[in-house]
């Protein structure tokens, strides 16, 4: 016997799967947004010469942006295992340090591209303050 799905009887899906979706979803692109300024005209260039926009390419340098990398990663699975309360806080406030965060990685040459990633990763991680 086929069971037609109706709005009524559609599967739930659990609030953290959602807030891991979420994450996952940013970490695309936050990733890729970076991958694909490797194609502006220079940034090879720029690297080869040990810079990164204003910043000198250092372990320094390049322990702080793993750990930007690392920190959103990690709530993909901190989303689904922390317990309701510590789950909600560290969304909320993880969250609310990346937004300010991607728009800060628009100064200097932005292109389109970037506008519209930053535009797309700050909606989702207002969706994940929301969801919080």
């Amino acid at each position: 016997m086929h069971t037609q799905k109706t709005p009524q009887n559609e599967l739930k899906v659990d609030l953290k799967l959602k807030l891991a979706a979420l994450w996952a979803s940013f970490m695309f692109l936050y990733v890729y947004v970076d991958y694909f300024h490797l194609y502006m005209p220079g940034s090879i260039e720029e690297i080869l010469a040990g810079n990164v926009f204003i910043f000198d390419i250092s372990y320094v340098f390049l322990l702080l942006a793993m750990t930007f990398v690392i920190i959103p990663t990690l709530m993909i699975f901190l989303s689904v295992a922390l317990p309701a309360k510590v789950n909600r806080l560290m969304n909320i406030i993880v969250a609310i340090l990346y937004i300010p965060y991607m728009l800060f990685n628009l100064a200097g040459e932005a292109w389109a591209h970037m506008y519209f990633a930053a535009a797309v990763e700050v909606l989702l991680l207002c969706l994940i303050i929301r969801y919080a």
